[in-house]
């Protein structure tokens, strides 16, 4: 059986650091960060790139399902709402697929850390805080799996979301 595991949250959670990390625990593994599907410039963010977005994501993600190689299908992706969850799962041929989804989360004072840091070395633009910071509590009746990032590593937090899966 296929594994589709969405992992959400807000920026700064480490939800793409988490992902790399499940890569190689959870192989034959295969991932697609969401963010990929947004490296554009100029960043334009309107219904005709969202639209295009969630097709090209949808696109990959079925691709990567219908391949025999790999068990593991991983997505991360800032879904800051279940209906956004919903619609990526609606585009999806689910058949012999089971879909987990985890959302990460870390207290305010972790993700102002992890984001201050980010802003310092220029990974981040400031702007990145304050919508981080609102998106957060939105996270908090996702459903799934929630692993809480605050005081542990992007490999401590990997290895516990590879155990539903298989012995770490």
């Amino acid at each position: 059986m296929k594994e589709l595991v969405f992992v959400n949250g807000t920026m700064g959670v480490g939800k793409s650091t988490v992902c790399a990390e499940l890569l190689s625990l959870l192989a034959p593994a295969v991932f697609l960060d969401g963010d990929w599907c947004w490296n554009m410039s100029p960043f334009v963010v309107n219904e005709e790139t969202r639209a295009m977005v969630l097709d090209n994501a949808a696109h990959v993600l079925n691709s990567f399902l219908h391949c025999s190689v790999y068990r593991f299908v991983l997505f991360c992706w800032v879904m800051h709402s279940r209906d956004i969850v919903d619609e990526v799962l609606g585009r999806l041929d689910l058949a012999g697929v089971r879909f987990t989804l985890v959302t990460l989360t870390c207290s305010r004072q972790a993700l102002e850390a992890r984001l201050q840091s980010d802003i310092a070395r220029k990974k981040r633009s400031p702007g990145v805080l304050s919508r981080s910071l609102e998106r957060l509590p939105l996270y908090a009746d996702m459903g799934g799996v929630v692993v809480d990032t605050s005081a542990v590593t992007a490999e401590e937090a990997a290895r516990r979301i590879a155990r539903m899966f298989i012995k770490v």
